[in-house]
């Protein structure tokens, strides 16, 4: 047996819903992501989960409640784990920040691997600590299915980093829609991916949401 672990984005939040850059800002679910945060517990329930980990940001932890209250585990806090930090972008549109930031907006569009936001991080920085995180889980936890519930960027940058695709090109080639999972296996031969930004756990109401 060996190690599986799931990689959940957390629900909507109205952020997500409005395509704002939402990093460090730290908004709540909507009820519509509350719902996609039990419609995942009610599928996933019966897997024999050995932990669960997740980002400390609100919208994280509570995407992991329902879970974790109906396999009575507590979700393991990680830094490593967060968004990216937008910095001056936060909370802002796309369009606000190509016109207050064109340059830097510009150069992050190019390669984000290297080119941060204005004041905010480089994806490279993401993949640094978010990997310390999955070398913590491979190393406590060598077989069985492990829960990780973080967020778009850094979902698909550890993605990116496991299938040796350019850190750089995280935003062209996954996606990672609000309440997806992707599931990766680590066996002889390495990290194999299994399933990107799979939904069929939630309601086709909700996966057909507007904005997410």
């Amino acid at each position: 047996m060996s190690l599986t672990l799931y990689l959940l984005r957390h629900g909507q939040t109205d952020c997500s819903r409005a395509n704002l850059f939402c990093g460090s800002i730290d908004p709540e679910l909507t009820p519509e992501g509350m719902e996609m945060a039990q419609e995942f517990a009610a599928a996933y329930r019966t897997t024999d989960w050995e932990a669960v980990f997740g980002s400390p940001m609100r919208r994280t932890q509570a995407t992991a409640q329902p879970l974790c209250e109906a396999i009575g585990q507590s979700i393991q806090l990680r830094d490593g784990l967060k968004e990216i930090n937008y910095g001056k972008w936060e909370g802002q549109t796309v369009e606000t920040v190509r016109q207050d930031y064109h340059d830097d907006y510009i150069r992050w569009l190019a390669d984000p691997a290297w080119n941060p936001p204005t004041g905010g991080e480089a994806a490279i920085a993401i993949a640094n600590r978010a990997l310390g995180v999955l070398e913590e889980i491979q190393q406590r936890y060598p077989q069985g299915n492990v829960l990780i519930v973080s967020h778009k960027a850094t979902i698909r940058i550890i993605l990116s980093s496991l299938l040796g695709i350019d850190v750089g090109r995280f935003r062209y080639r996954l996606g990672c829609p609000v309440g997806s999972v992707s599931v990766v296996e680590f066996g002889s031969h390495g990290p194999l991916v299994k399933a990107v930004a799979d939904r069929l756990h939630l309601s086709e109401r909700l996966r057909n949401l507007p904005g997410t």
